[in-house]
Protein backbone atom coordinates (compact mmCIF):
# COMPACT_ATOMS: atom_id res chain seq x y z
CA UNK A 1 0.00 0.00 0.00
CA UNK A 2 1.63 3.31 -1.05
CA UNK A 3 2.57 5.84 1.68
CA UNK A 4 0.50 8.99 1.81
CA UNK A 5 2.25 12.32 1.40
CA UNK A 6 1.74 13.43 5.02
CA UNK A 7 3.22 10.14 6.27
CA UNK A 8 6.35 10.75 4.20
CA UNK A 9 6.68 14.31 5.54
CA UNK A 10 6.30 13.09 9.13
CA UNK A 11 8.96 10.43 8.62
CA UNK A 12 11.39 12.99 7.21
CA UNK A 13 10.79 15.34 10.14
CA UNK A 14 11.48 12.57 12.62
CA UNK A 15 14.74 11.74 10.87
CA UNK A 16 15.83 15.39 10.82
CA UNK A 17 14.94 16.20 14.39
CA UNK A 18 16.02 12.85 15.83
CA UNK A 19 15.82 12.30 19.54
CA UNK A 20 15.70 16.02 20.38
CA UNK A 21 11.87 16.05 20.26
CA UNK A 22 11.89 13.61 23.15
CA UNK A 23 14.46 15.43 25.30
CA UNK A 24 13.34 17.31 28.39
CA UNK A 25 14.57 19.85 30.90
CA UNK A 26 15.29 18.69 34.42
CA UNK A 27 15.46 21.28 37.21
CA UNK A 28 17.78 20.91 40.18
CA UNK A 29 17.30 23.17 43.22
CA UNK A 30 16.95 23.02 46.97
CA UNK A 31 13.15 23.06 46.79
CA UNK A 32 12.83 20.83 43.71
CA UNK A 33 12.11 17.12 43.66
CA UNK A 34 15.73 16.68 42.50
CA UNK A 35 18.14 18.41 44.86
CA UNK A 36 21.60 17.39 43.57
CA UNK A 37 23.46 17.42 40.29
CA UNK A 38 24.06 13.67 40.53
CA UNK A 39 20.37 13.16 41.15
CA UNK A 40 19.57 15.14 38.01
CA UNK A 41 22.01 13.07 35.95
CA UNK A 42 20.57 9.81 37.28
CA UNK A 43 17.04 10.93 36.45
CA UNK A 44 17.88 12.19 32.97
CA UNK A 45 17.63 10.42 29.67
CA UNK A 46 20.22 10.82 26.92
CA UNK A 47 20.22 14.32 25.38
CA UNK A 48 18.23 15.90 28.22
CA UNK A 49 19.13 19.32 29.63
CA UNK A 50 19.77 19.73 33.35
CA UNK A 51 19.24 23.25 34.68
CA UNK A 52 20.83 23.87 38.08
CA UNK A 53 19.34 26.79 39.99
CA UNK A 54 21.46 29.18 42.05
CA UNK A 55 22.62 27.66 45.34
CA UNK A 56 25.39 25.62 46.96
CA UNK A 57 25.58 21.92 46.16
CA UNK A 58 28.12 19.91 48.15
CA UNK A 59 29.04 17.00 45.91
CA UNK A 60 32.06 14.97 44.82
CA UNK A 61 32.57 12.11 42.37
CA UNK A 62 29.70 13.31 40.18
CA UNK A 63 29.59 10.98 37.15
CA UNK A 64 28.19 12.13 33.81
CA UNK A 65 27.78 8.89 31.87
CA UNK A 66 25.25 9.88 29.21
CA UNK A 67 25.07 12.70 26.62
CA UNK A 68 23.64 15.71 28.47
CA UNK A 69 23.62 19.49 28.56
CA UNK A 70 24.27 20.80 32.07
CA UNK A 71 23.55 24.50 32.53
CA UNK A 72 24.04 26.55 35.67
CA UNK A 73 21.63 29.43 36.29
CA UNK A 74 23.31 32.41 38.03
CA UNK A 75 26.44 30.33 38.69
CA UNK A 76 25.38 27.67 41.22
CA UNK A 77 28.29 26.48 43.37
CA UNK A 78 29.42 22.86 43.24
CA UNK A 79 31.54 22.50 46.39
CA UNK A 80 33.81 19.46 46.69
CA UNK A 81 34.72 20.34 50.32
CA UNK A 82 38.37 19.40 49.55
CA UNK A 83 37.42 15.70 49.52
CA UNK A 84 38.39 14.64 45.98
CA UNK A 85 37.45 14.93 42.33
CA UNK A 86 34.23 16.77 41.63
CA UNK A 87 32.86 15.99 38.13
CA UNK A 88 33.93 13.15 35.82
CA UNK A 89 32.56 12.91 32.27
CA UNK A 90 32.69 9.55 30.49
CA UNK A 91 30.03 10.08 27.79
CA UNK A 92 30.27 11.70 24.37
CA UNK A 93 28.41 14.91 23.46
CA UNK A 94 28.30 16.48 26.91
CA UNK A 95 28.09 20.25 27.47
CA UNK A 96 28.81 21.85 30.84
CA UNK A 97 28.04 25.56 31.03
CA UNK A 98 27.88 28.20 33.76
CA UNK A 99 28.96 26.47 36.99
CA UNK A 100 31.11 27.72 39.87
CA UNK A 101 33.19 24.73 41.02
CA UNK A 102 35.48 24.95 44.04
CA UNK A 103 37.36 23.05 46.72
CA UNK A 104 38.90 20.20 44.76
CA UNK A 105 40.73 17.69 46.94
CA UNK A 106 44.53 17.58 46.99
CA UNK A 107 46.33 14.26 46.65
CA UNK A 108 49.92 13.15 46.09
CA UNK A 109 48.76 9.92 44.40
CA UNK A 110 45.71 11.05 42.37
CA UNK A 111 45.37 14.07 40.09
CA UNK A 112 42.01 15.24 41.37
CA UNK A 113 40.32 17.73 39.03
CA UNK A 114 37.33 20.04 39.10
CA UNK A 115 36.25 18.45 35.80
CA UNK A 116 37.78 15.36 34.20
CA UNK A 117 36.89 14.13 30.73
CA UNK A 118 37.86 10.51 29.97
CA UNK A 119 37.81 8.93 26.50
CA UNK A 120 35.06 11.21 25.17
CA UNK A 121 34.46 13.32 22.09
CA UNK A 122 32.31 16.24 20.93
CA UNK A 123 32.31 17.92 24.35
CA UNK A 124 31.96 21.57 25.37
CA UNK A 125 33.16 23.01 28.68
CA UNK A 126 32.45 26.73 28.88
CA UNK A 127 31.66 29.69 31.12
CA UNK A 128 32.92 27.99 34.28
CA UNK A 129 34.57 29.58 37.30
CA UNK A 130 36.99 27.23 39.06
CA UNK A 131 38.59 28.15 42.38
CA UNK A 132 40.48 26.39 45.17
CA UNK A 133 41.53 23.62 42.85
CA UNK A 134 44.21 21.00 42.41
CA UNK A 135 43.80 20.36 38.69
CA UNK A 136 41.18 22.44 36.90
CA UNK A 137 40.02 20.87 33.62
CA UNK A 138 41.73 17.55 32.88
CA UNK A 139 41.15 15.97 29.45
CA UNK A 140 42.52 12.50 28.78
CA UNK A 141 42.35 10.36 25.62
CA UNK A 142 39.58 12.54 24.18
CA UNK A 143 38.97 14.41 20.92
CA UNK A 144 36.88 17.02 19.14
CA UNK A 145 36.14 19.26 22.10
CA UNK A 146 36.03 22.92 23.06
CA UNK A 147 37.12 24.57 26.33
CA UNK A 148 36.18 28.23 26.30
CA UNK A 149 35.45 31.32 28.38
CA UNK A 150 36.44 29.73 31.68
CA UNK A 151 38.09 31.47 34.61
CA UNK A 152 40.48 29.21 36.52
CA UNK A 153 42.05 30.74 39.62
CA UNK A 154 44.20 28.63 41.93
CA UNK A 155 46.23 29.49 45.01
CA UNK A 156 49.39 27.50 44.20
CA UNK A 157 52.56 28.35 46.06
CA UNK A 158 54.86 25.41 45.20
CA UNK A 159 55.12 23.02 42.25
CA UNK A 160 55.00 19.81 44.28
CA UNK A 161 51.56 20.36 45.81
CA UNK A 162 49.74 22.02 42.92
CA UNK A 163 48.23 20.94 39.60
CA UNK A 164 47.63 22.49 36.20
CA UNK A 165 44.79 24.74 35.11
CA UNK A 166 43.93 23.05 31.81
CA UNK A 167 45.61 19.73 31.02
CA UNK A 168 45.39 17.65 27.86
CA UNK A 169 46.85 14.14 27.73
CA UNK A 170 46.68 12.00 24.59
CA UNK A 171 43.90 14.22 23.26
CA UNK A 172 43.36 15.58 19.75
CA UNK A 173 41.56 18.37 17.97
CA UNK A 174 40.74 20.39 21.08
CA UNK A 175 40.07 24.14 20.96
CA UNK A 176 41.10 26.09 24.08
CA UNK A 177 39.90 29.66 23.69
CA UNK A 178 39.22 32.80 25.75
CA UNK A 179 40.17 31.32 29.11
CA UNK A 180 41.83 33.07 32.06
CA UNK A 181 44.20 30.83 34.04
CA UNK A 182 46.13 32.08 37.07
CA UNK A 183 48.04 30.85 40.12
CA UNK A 184 48.30 27.16 39.26
CA UNK A 185 51.40 25.10 38.45
CA UNK A 186 51.21 25.23 34.63
CA UNK A 187 48.45 27.36 33.19
CA UNK A 188 47.90 25.16 30.12
CA UNK A 189 49.64 21.79 29.72
CA UNK A 190 49.60 19.48 26.70
CA UNK A 191 51.25 16.08 26.35
CA UNK A 192 50.84 13.82 23.31
CA UNK A 193 48.06 16.09 22.05
CA UNK A 194 47.98 16.98 18.34
CA UNK A 195 45.95 19.32 16.12
CA UNK A 196 44.88 21.59 18.98
CA UNK A 197 44.24 25.34 18.89
CA UNK A 198 45.15 27.53 21.88
CA UNK A 199 43.74 31.00 21.22
CA UNK A 200 42.95 34.25 23.05
CA UNK A 201 43.84 32.94 26.51
CA UNK A 202 45.44 34.84 29.40
CA UNK A 203 47.82 32.68 31.44
CA UNK A 204 49.60 34.64 34.16
CA UNK A 205 51.11 34.48 37.65
CA UNK A 206 51.52 30.71 37.50
CA UNK A 207 54.13 28.94 39.63
CA UNK A 208 55.95 27.32 36.71
CA UNK A 209 54.84 27.74 33.08
CA UNK A 210 52.09 29.79 31.50
CA UNK A 211 52.04 27.15 28.75
CA UNK A 212 53.87 23.83 28.75
CA UNK A 213 53.65 21.20 26.08
CA UNK A 214 55.61 18.10 25.12
CA UNK A 215 55.34 15.54 22.30
CA UNK A 216 52.47 17.47 20.73
CA UNK A 217 52.47 18.20 17.00
CA UNK A 218 50.58 20.37 14.50
CA UNK A 219 49.23 22.71 17.19
CA UNK A 220 48.45 26.42 16.80
CA UNK A 221 49.01 29.00 19.56
CA UNK A 222 47.58 32.40 18.67
CA UNK A 223 46.71 35.72 20.34
CA UNK A 224 47.53 34.56 23.88
CA UNK A 225 49.06 36.54 26.73
CA UNK A 226 51.67 34.76 28.87
CA UNK A 227 52.69 37.13 31.64
CA UNK A 228 54.56 37.02 34.96
CA UNK A 229 54.89 33.25 35.11
CA UNK A 230 57.62 31.51 37.08
CA UNK A 231 59.57 30.23 34.09
CA UNK A 232 57.59 31.47 31.09
CA UNK A 233 56.47 29.08 28.32
CA UNK A 234 58.12 25.73 27.52
CA UNK A 235 57.77 23.95 24.18
CA UNK A 236 59.53 20.58 23.98
CA UNK A 237 59.94 17.58 21.67
CA UNK A 238 57.33 18.64 19.14
CA UNK A 239 57.09 19.55 15.45
CA UNK A 240 55.05 21.69 13.08
CA UNK A 241 54.04 24.18 15.74
CA UNK A 242 52.63 27.58 14.79
CA UNK A 243 52.87 30.44 17.30
CA UNK A 244 51.31 33.66 16.02
CA UNK A 245 50.67 37.04 17.63
CA UNK A 246 51.24 35.99 21.25
CA UNK A 247 52.66 38.22 24.00
CA UNK A 248 55.35 36.86 26.34
CA UNK A 249 55.93 39.47 29.02
CA UNK A 250 57.65 39.98 32.37
CA UNK A 251 58.84 36.44 32.97
CA UNK A 252 61.80 37.23 35.22
CA UNK A 253 64.17 35.02 37.18
CA UNK A 254 67.48 33.21 36.93
CA UNK A 255 65.79 30.29 35.12
CA UNK A 256 63.07 32.27 33.32
CA UNK A 257 62.40 33.06 29.68
CA UNK A 258 59.54 34.19 27.54
CA UNK A 259 59.76 31.01 25.47
CA UNK A 260 61.88 27.86 25.81
CA UNK A 261 62.27 25.72 22.71
CA UNK A 262 63.84 22.29 23.11
CA UNK A 263 63.98 19.76 20.27
CA UNK A 264 61.42 21.64 18.16
CA UNK A 265 61.44 21.22 14.38
CA UNK A 266 59.66 22.74 11.37
CA UNK A 267 57.84 25.46 13.32
CA UNK A 268 56.69 29.03 12.68
CA UNK A 269 57.10 31.75 15.32
CA UNK A 270 55.69 34.94 13.86
CA UNK A 271 54.19 38.29 14.92
CA UNK A 272 54.86 37.67 18.61
CA UNK A 273 56.06 40.15 21.23
CA UNK A 274 58.73 39.22 23.78
CA UNK A 275 58.98 42.03 26.29
CA UNK A 276 60.88 42.38 29.58
CA UNK A 277 61.86 38.75 30.03
CA UNK A 278 65.16 37.50 31.39
CA UNK A 279 65.51 35.69 28.03
CA UNK A 280 63.08 36.30 25.19
CA UNK A 281 63.63 32.95 23.44
CA UNK A 282 65.91 30.21 24.73
CA UNK A 283 66.36 27.60 21.99
CA UNK A 284 68.23 24.31 22.04
CA UNK A 285 68.35 21.53 19.47
CA UNK A 286 65.66 23.17 17.36
CA UNK A 287 65.80 23.23 13.56
CA UNK A 288 64.06 24.69 10.52
CA UNK A 289 62.13 27.31 12.46
CA UNK A 290 60.95 30.57 10.92
CA UNK A 291 61.33 33.48 13.36
CA UNK A 292 59.68 36.31 11.48
CA UNK A 293 58.10 39.67 12.28
CA UNK A 294 58.52 39.39 16.05
CA UNK A 295 59.26 42.18 18.52
CA UNK A 296 61.99 41.67 21.14
CA UNK A 297 61.75 44.56 23.58
CA UNK A 298 63.83 45.28 26.70
CA UNK A 299 64.78 41.68 27.47
CA UNK A 300 67.99 40.61 29.19
CA UNK A 301 68.79 38.45 26.15
CA UNK A 302 66.49 38.63 23.17
CA UNK A 303 67.56 35.17 21.95
CA UNK A 304 69.88 32.51 23.34
CA UNK A 305 70.90 29.81 20.88
CA UNK A 306 72.31 26.74 22.61
CA UNK A 307 73.70 23.78 20.73
CA UNK A 308 72.66 22.06 17.50
CA UNK A 309 70.23 24.62 16.07
CA UNK A 310 70.35 24.48 12.27
CA UNK A 311 68.61 25.93 9.22
CA UNK A 312 66.61 28.50 11.16
CA UNK A 313 65.71 31.88 9.66
CA UNK A 314 65.42 35.20 11.49
CA UNK A 315 63.77 37.77 9.21
CA UNK A 316 61.92 41.02 9.69
CA UNK A 317 62.20 41.05 13.49
CA UNK A 318 62.63 44.15 15.69
CA UNK A 319 65.33 43.94 18.36
CA UNK A 320 64.67 46.92 20.61
CA UNK A 321 66.74 47.94 23.63
CA UNK A 322 67.71 44.47 24.81
CA UNK A 323 70.77 44.17 27.05
CA UNK A 324 72.01 41.51 24.60
CA UNK A 325 70.42 40.77 21.26
CA UNK A 326 71.98 37.31 20.89
CA UNK A 327 73.89 34.68 22.81
CA UNK A 328 75.49 31.89 20.80
CA UNK A 329 77.47 29.09 22.40
CA UNK A 330 78.90 27.55 19.22
CA UNK A 331 81.31 28.66 16.52
CA UNK A 332 79.32 26.63 14.00
CA UNK A 333 76.70 28.80 12.31
CA UNK A 334 74.02 27.48 9.96
CA UNK A 335 71.19 29.98 10.54
CA UNK A 336 70.11 32.97 8.47
CA UNK A 337 69.72 36.52 9.78
CA UNK A 338 68.37 38.92 7.22
CA UNK A 339 66.47 42.19 7.18
CA UNK A 340 65.99 42.64 10.92
CA UNK A 341 65.97 45.94 12.80
CA UNK A 342 68.56 46.26 15.57
CA UNK A 343 68.31 49.27 17.88
CA UNK A 344 72.04 48.86 18.68
CA UNK A 345 73.02 49.16 15.01
CA UNK A 346 75.40 52.08 14.45
CA UNK A 347 75.95 51.73 10.70
CA UNK A 348 74.86 54.10 7.93
CA UNK A 349 72.68 54.13 4.84
CA UNK A 350 74.31 56.30 2.20
CA UNK A 351 72.03 55.24 -0.65
CA UNK A 352 68.90 55.86 1.47
CA UNK A 353 67.28 52.52 0.59
CA UNK A 354 66.35 51.78 4.19
CA UNK A 355 68.99 49.05 4.52
CA UNK A 356 72.27 49.56 6.36
CA UNK A 357 75.37 49.57 4.18
CA UNK A 358 77.40 47.79 6.88
CA UNK A 359 76.38 44.31 8.11
CA UNK A 360 75.36 43.98 11.76
CA UNK A 361 77.00 41.46 14.07
CA UNK A 362 74.38 40.57 16.74
CA UNK A 363 76.62 38.43 18.99
CA UNK A 364 78.89 40.49 21.23
CA UNK A 365 81.98 39.14 22.91
CA UNK A 366 80.67 40.33 26.26
CA UNK A 367 77.53 38.22 25.79
CA UNK A 368 79.83 35.22 25.29
CA UNK A 369 81.73 36.12 28.49
CA UNK A 370 78.58 36.59 30.60
CA UNK A 371 77.27 33.25 29.35
CA UNK A 372 80.33 31.58 30.79
CA UNK A 373 80.84 33.79 33.85
CA UNK A 374 77.53 35.40 34.91
CA UNK A 375 79.18 37.54 37.61
CA UNK A 376 80.78 39.71 34.91
CA UNK A 377 77.38 41.26 34.19
CA UNK A 378 78.31 44.06 36.63
CA UNK A 379 80.66 45.38 33.93
CA UNK A 380 77.84 45.77 31.41
CA UNK A 381 78.02 49.54 30.92
CA UNK A 382 81.77 50.00 31.27
CA UNK A 383 84.10 51.43 28.62
CA UNK A 384 86.23 48.27 28.84
CA UNK A 385 83.32 46.20 27.54
CA UNK A 386 82.83 48.53 24.58
CA UNK A 387 86.50 48.06 23.69
CA UNK A 388 86.45 44.24 23.77
CA UNK A 389 83.19 44.13 21.82
CA UNK A 390 84.71 46.35 19.16
CA UNK A 391 87.83 44.17 18.94
CA UNK A 392 85.71 41.04 18.46
CA UNK A 393 83.67 42.81 15.82
CA UNK A 394 86.81 43.68 13.84
CA UNK A 395 88.42 40.26 14.19
CA UNK A 396 86.06 37.53 15.48
CA UNK A 397 87.76 34.87 17.57
CA UNK A 398 85.15 33.62 20.06
CA UNK A 399 81.97 34.21 18.05
CA UNK A 400 80.99 32.83 14.60
CA UNK A 401 82.60 35.12 12.02
CA UNK A 402 79.77 34.56 9.51
CA UNK A 403 76.93 35.32 11.92
CA UNK A 404 75.82 38.56 10.31
CA UNK A 405 72.69 40.36 9.27
CA UNK A 406 73.82 41.65 5.88
CA UNK A 407 70.69 43.74 5.35
CA UNK A 408 69.91 45.39 8.70
CA UNK A 409 66.97 47.77 8.55
CA UNK A 410 67.59 51.41 9.41
CA UNK A 411 64.09 51.98 10.81
CA UNK A 412 61.87 49.88 13.02
CA UNK A 413 59.79 47.46 10.97
CA UNK A 414 56.01 47.76 10.99
CA UNK A 415 53.61 45.15 9.65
Amino acid sequence: MPLKKHHIVAAILILLVGNSVFSQNIRVCKTCDIKTLQGGIDAAQANDTIIIEKGIYKEIDVLVNKPLTIIGKDYPVIDGEMKGEIITITADSVTVDGLFIKNVGTSYTSDYAAIRLKRVENFVVKNLVLEKLFFGIYVEKSKNGKISNNKIIGDAKEEYNSGNGIQLWYSHNIDIENNIVQRVRDGIYLEFSDDCTIKNNVSSHNVRYGLHFMFSNDDIYQDNLFEKNGAGVAVMFSKKIKMYNNIFRENWGTASYGLLLKEINDAEIMYNTFEQNTIGINTEGSNRIRYENNNFISNGWAIKVLGACYSNTFKGNNFLYNSFDMAYNSKVHDNEFDGNYWSNYTGYDLDKDGVGDVPYRPVKLFSYIVNRTPETIILLRSLFIDIIDFSEKVSPVFTPDNLLDNNPKIKKITW
